[in-house]
């Protein structure tokens, strides 16, 4: 080959290379991709107005709930939404909230940490290699103090054309609330029209994006009707665009690339949600060929090792540590589209295989999954009901994707107490909580799940409690409330409840006695279901007293003897946000592909 031809040939191969990238990175005239992040969400500081919005906003993608039909167009229902006095929902909330934000110091941190999370992923976009040109948001399941950041809010805003459900009601109005009604109201600085505003979808498709790809962390990556419910809401208000403007932009979310949920829906009846429970016709569309890429991860997987890691105890070995890899479950009757549970299998057994690698003298058998308590039928009155077995919760219907009521099987099937005892029965030392459903500290991990574990195995036994936590707790350094379930009831009849496990030195027992009618079902506020944080905890210690009272110097009968800890989320760990963009990545060139 002569010089000329060689020469040639060197300045064909570049162009060649760019023209090549140019048809796989971008569409003729550059294309703008909108980017939505998914979150939970929730509200950074703790107040009336926040938590009304996010009664609203919660029961606002159930078109079958009473709180629908009845509550977020009727301005004479309004003012019941946050009333102690008419619902259990609201009194048990408020109160747990107070609590919660008291011990963080009022501020949740998730909302700060998210803008961390949201400006990594921004990051990793705006400097990929594709030439690829991205717009971001983020959207909120809940986004009490960033209404714009709920997925659609003049949904909440204006009436629906259809009540569904319930008779029709007379005197709605346009969701406008600021208090008015409220003992603390009206609300300081409430505009009335906050949810007349742009949401995410919006903001995006007025930037110029001509596709939108969602990329979900509501639940730590795992498929979940809340994220569904936010996908949905996401369509609604795209579908709108799209009529008005005579367009078609699509939208695509990377954790369920072939719309598993969605094909799998119950069809019938029309407009089914689980409040309806067993639906007529259910797809069933297989498991199989239908993965979420975010849970299957090993990345994820290692960010979830790495901050289990972080909790081990140094002065207990690998041979006497065991781990708990706590979730939360389903609605009942989701199980017939949702496959939560399924992912989060996946990427407990990815953790505990890295795990296994890291530290070969684990027991195998020493790291489990658990699950929450559910509502049980008591037979005396055959009703369902919260029950002290189940730890009065509703968290955990852990029922496999299109299964028949089944909960995992092995060692991933546990229910947390079971799961203590089960470890401490095992001679187990140090106990490490992992959440793997969640990415980021919030008021969930950082205060509810202490307490669910305080009351099995103590207060005392956390590694953390001589010195305490000033950072995590600021005013008191740990999270520990003198019982949880402060929201129940504190008079028994006549007289005041006894918290105190053991019994009151008055004669007053523990666990106080039920003071629901038995011909009534009973609810979140009865004393019955609340229980004491004692130091070393309830799980090996006899209610009868026989073999020693509570100490709180050190444990008596078959109480836990060692420590545990909590697991430290990835939070704003960088990696995270290179997970996310390479995903959107992977799933933009895929889609540009395909339609080419």
């Amino acid at each position: 080959m002569n010089k000329r031809k060689a020469s040639n040939l060197l300045c064909i191969i570049p162009l060649a290379v760019g023209l090549l990238l140019g048809l796989l990175s971008c569409r003729p005239g550059g294309e703008k991709i909108g980017v939505l992040y998914v979150l939970h969400g929730g509200m950074k500081t703790n107040g009336p107005k926040y938590m009304w919005d996010a009664a609203v906003q919660q029961f606002s993608y159930d078109h079958n709930h009473s709180v629908y039909n009845l509550v977020i167009w009727n301005p004479a229902q309004w003012p019941n939404v946050l009333d102690r006095n008419t619902t259990d929902f609201a009194r048990r909330f408020l109160m747990m909230y107070d609590f919660g934000y008291e011990r963080m110091g009022g501020i949740d941190p998730y909302p700060d940490i998210s803008d961390k999370q949201l400006a990594h992923l921004k990051s990793e976009l705006e400097n990929n290699t594709r030439g690829l040109k991205f717009e971001v948001d983020w959207v909120g399941f809940l986004s009490a103090d960033n209404v714009e950041h709920y997925p659609y809010p003049r949904f909440i805003y204006n009436i629906p054309d259809v009540n569904t459900g319930y008779p029709p009601l007379t005197g709605l109005s346009k969701c406008t609330y600021c208090g008015e009604g409220d003992p603390d109201g009206p609300w300081e600085n409430c505009d009335p029209e906050r949810y007349n505003a742009d949401g995410p979808v919006e903001r995006l498709l007025k930037k110029g994006v001509t596709r939108i790809i969602m990329v979900d962390m509501t639940t730590g990556g795992v498929r979940f009707y809340k994220t569904f419910n936010v996908v949905q809401m996401t369509k609604l208000a795209l579908k709108k665009w799209n009529n008005e403007h005579g367009t078609s932009i699509p939208l695509m979310w990377v954790n369920d690339p072939n719309n598993l949920m969605e094909r799998s829906y119950p069809t019938k009846p029309e407009g089914w949600t689980h409040i309806k429970k067993t639906p007529e016709v259910d797809p069933q569309i297989p498991l199989e060929g239908n993965p979420n890429p975010i849970a299957e991860d090993p990345l994820l997987a290692q960010l979830h090792v790495e901050g289990i890691e972080k909790a081990f105890s140094d002065s207990v070995p690998d041979n006497a540590t065991g781990v708990i890899l706590f979730n939360h479950a389903l609605d009942d009757y989701d199980e017939y589209f949702d496959p939560k549970i399924d992912d989060t299998l996946i990427l407990n057994k990815n953790i505990k295989t890295l795990l296994i690698e890291r530290h070969p003298d684990i027991d195998p058998d020493h790291i489990i999954g658990a699950f929450g308590g559910i509502m049980e039928v008591n037979p005396v009155n055959g009703r369902e009901e919260r029950t002290r077995k189940m730890r009065g919760e509703t968290y955990g219907y852990a029922w496999l994707y299109e299964s028949s009521k089944q909960m995992p099987g092995g060692e991933w099937g546990y229910q947390y107490w079971d799961a203590l005892e089960y470890l401490k029965n095992c001679g187990v030392k140090h106990i490490v909580i992992g959440f793997p459903q969640n990415i980021t500290d919030s008021n969930l991990n950082l205060i509810e799940l202490p307490q669910q574990l305080g009351k099995e195995i103590g207060i005392k036994t956390w590694a953390k409690y001589d010195k305490g936590d000033f950072t995590l707790y600021p005013k008191v350094g740990h999270p520990f409330a003198d019982y949880w379930g402060v929201w129940v009831d504190t008079d028994c009849g006549e007289a005041a409840c006894c918290f105190e496990m053991g019994g009151c030195a008055d004669g007053r027992p523990y666990p106080p006695p039920r003071q629901t009618p038995i011909d009534a079902t009973r609810g979140d506020l009865d004393p019955s279901l609340a229980f004491d944080l004692s130091a070393y905890g309830q799980l090996g210690f006899d209610e009868t007293g026989i073999g020693g009272l509570p100490d709180p110097e050190k444990p008596v009968q078959d109480q836990y003897t060692g420590t545990w800890d909590l697991y430290r989320p990835a939070n704003d760990d960088p990696r995270l946000g290179q997970l996310l963009a390479r995903h959107v990545l992977d799933a933009a060139l895929k889609t540009l592909q395909q339609e080419k």
